[in-house]
């Protein structure tokens, strides 16, 4: 990671943290192991398992320790997460989820609310201040940049950049990966959009971003589904915003059946950082930890990299000669990540709030799953 691109991900945690306390619960890995085991079955949250290579780290999980993995909602975004700890406070059955995954602006939101519970994982130092909560609430795990997952043997002239998408040849051809109003893929798609037409304060991106797609819906080129790489091969959304790290999976899936080519766009160049944490409420806490340590270990980060995303202990990795060369060198060029912003909390916030609540009155499109 470049010494611009580690200062951008201290902005967009929006925190410069200095002193965090040791490890705390970390320690007694054995023990934790043996708890894990005793509860016998880990619930985790909208987690595609194409999704940054999550159906491997869920079998290694598995394989390795025994436990069982119960899969809910696969295709929800990060409000859904959040929603799924209110909604089963009380429960502890297989509704109730015991960890989630979510964009930045969902981690302190939920502590806020009293959602989630400390934990600090055995690498907790590996691991940038500023891309962490310092009582362990939640942790920051990888980041990627938004870019166009393209059907090529549907779509002979890729676009270049978000304007280009307007384009009469793209009618019924571009979709999002979740709904705007809950997903954090979705959202920071509207705000990136908005991003390119030169908008630079968050609110008017987040305004900007959704003239832009109003004006997609009505000129017919909006797709108002889920996309997915599933929707990609199909033809149903032959143009899919997508992370680079899902678009880089898919085209890689697919092998060639159809082409995929990935693109990250010419302007509104915008970076994603997702953070774990475990609900408060989790009906399997020490499998939840468990889940951290197996993530956040030198095997977990090495795994979210071959999903060609860029894990939190990436500096880490590389300054110890850990990450693999071979997959150091199937990443995609820096250069096209030279323009990445790295929206700050405050901003992805009120992006957000502007989002959910004008994406109906202003594009009056419903995103169906």
């Amino acid at each position: 990671m470049s010494i611009g691109i580690r200062t951008s991900l201290q902005a967009a945690a929006g925190l410069l943290l200095l002193g965090v306390a040791g490890h705390g619960e970390a320690a007694g890995l054995d023990d934790l192991v043996a708890a894990a085991k005793q509860e016998g079955q880990l619930t985790v949250i909208a987690l595609p398992r194409d999704w940054r290579r999550y159906g491997v780290l869920i079998d290694s999980f598995k394989a390795k320790y025994g436990i069982a993995v119960n899969e809910l909602n696969p295709d929800g975004g990060s409000g859904d997460e959040v929603e799924a700890i209110k909604a089963n406070k009380a429960n502890k059955g297989p509704q109730a989820p015991d960890v989630i995954d979510v964009g930045l602006s969902f981690g302190p939101g939920a502590k806020a609310e009293g959602l989630l519970q400390p934990y600090k994982v055995a690498t907790w130092d590996t691991i940038p201040d500023s891309a962490k909560d310092p009582e362990g609430y939640w942790t920051g795990d990888y980041y990627g940049v938004l870019s166009f997952a393209v059907n090529s043997d549907i779509v002979k002239t890729p676009p270049a950049d978000w304007s280009d998408l307007l384009k009469p040849e793209f009618k019924g051809s571009v979709a999002l990966a979740g709904d705007p109003r809950a997903s954090n893929q979705a959202t920071m798609g509207v705000y990136a959009a908005g991003l390119a037409g030169g908008a630079t304060d968050a609110v008017k991106a987040a305004e900007d971003g959704l003239i832009f797609f109003a004006d997609l819906n009505k000129s017919g080129n909006f797709v108002p589904a889920i996309g997915k790489a599933a929707s990609i091969a199909q033809g149903e959304t032959p143009v899919l915003v997508f992370w680079d790290y899902n678009a880089l999976a898919a085209r890689d899936n697919l092998k060639g059946n159809p082409k995929v080519d990935v693109i990250v766009p010419k302007s509104g160049v915008v970076a994603g950082v997702y953070v774990q944490a475990i609900s408060a409420y989790a009906p399997h806490p020490n499998a939840a930890k468990l889940w951290l340590e197996h993530l956040y270990s030198d095997e977990g980060q090495i795994g979210w990299l071959k999903g060609y995303c860029h894990p939190i202990r990436f500096n880490n990795l590389v300054e110890t000669g850990k990450a693999p060369a071979d997959v150091l060198s199937a990443l995609p060029p820096a250069a096209g990540y030279a323009k990445a912003k790295f929206p700050t909390l405050d901003e992805q916030k009120a992006a957000k709030e502007v989002i959910a609540r004008e994406w109906d009155s202003v594009v009056g499109a419903t995103v169906a799953k």
